[in-house]
């Protein structure tokens, strides 16, 4: 996957905001998903799926947190 630099806009919309909320809290949900599965789960290569899946949600919550946090400081 690329990394792809993306400057914020000193002001999102209201739809843009809603977007990222659904986003965050889509991701929110896998993530505690996945964490709470890893501790139920025997099988090793299942709990290593798990922790990897888990790591990617992580990720994107931090990505989107990213992006709320930076708030137009583009510089």
């Amino acid at each position: 996957m690329e990394n792809i630099k993306v400057s914020v806009p000193n002001m999102i919309s209201c739809k843009d905001l809603d977007y990222l909320s659904d986003m965050f809290n889509w991701n929110y949900g896998a993530y505690k998903s996945t964490s709470n599965a890893i501790n139920s789960v025997s099988d090793s290569e299942i709990k290593d799926m798990l922790s990897k899946a888990s790591n990617v949600f992580q990720g994107n919550i931090s990505k989107i947190l990213n992006i709320l946090n930076e708030g137009g400081n583009n510089e």
